[in-house]
């Protein structure tokens, strides 16, 4: 009998009710807000990659080794050089990097010896294209933008 008149006056709904509508005191919400709020990023975090560039004659610190390619795990790295005839170096002139594989390890970064390559903490990495989600060497050095949105 009290189990019928628990399922006839709801009792496990309504003290269900209760459990959900005391936690929505605004003081006990935790929703991150964020397209309006950037959200704060762990210090080791490993996102988008980069390519860096030395900041005064902004020519890319890549020596084209290919010592980040032979390093993935996954294979999604593509260095080709060509020897320079008269400083008699090999230069970089194509760098891609498949951005849908990868499982950002950081095996590359690590065996850079130059630190042109590193896992920066850009989170956004969204793209309407599988083409889109392999990047190229001037994508790598600009890095992606963060799409900023207005209310």
């Amino acid at each position: 009998m009290k189990s019928l008149l628990r399922k006839i006056f709801l009792v496990d709904l309504i003290e269900g009710l209760w459990v959900t509508f005391r936690s929505q005191h605004p003081k006990n919400i935790v929703t991150e807000q964020y397209p309006a709020e950037r959200p704060r990023i762990a210090e080791r975090y490993r996102g988008a990659p980069r390519l860096n560039v030395h900041p005064e004659t902004k020519e890319t610190l890549c020596i084209a080794c290919n010592l980040c390619a032979l390093a993935c795990p996954e294979h999604l790295i593509v260095v080709t050089s060509e020897r320079n005839e008269q400083t008699r170096r090999k230069e970089l002139t194509t760098f891609t990097y498949d951005i849908s594989r990868c499982m950002f390890c950081g095996l590359c970064e690590d065996a850079c010896p130059t630190d042109a390559l590193e896992l920066s903490q850009d989170f956004e990495l969204a793209a309407f294209t599988r083409e889109g989600a392999i990047w190229d060497r001037q994508m790598l050095e600009e890095g992606p933008v963060p799409t900023r949105y207005r209310y």
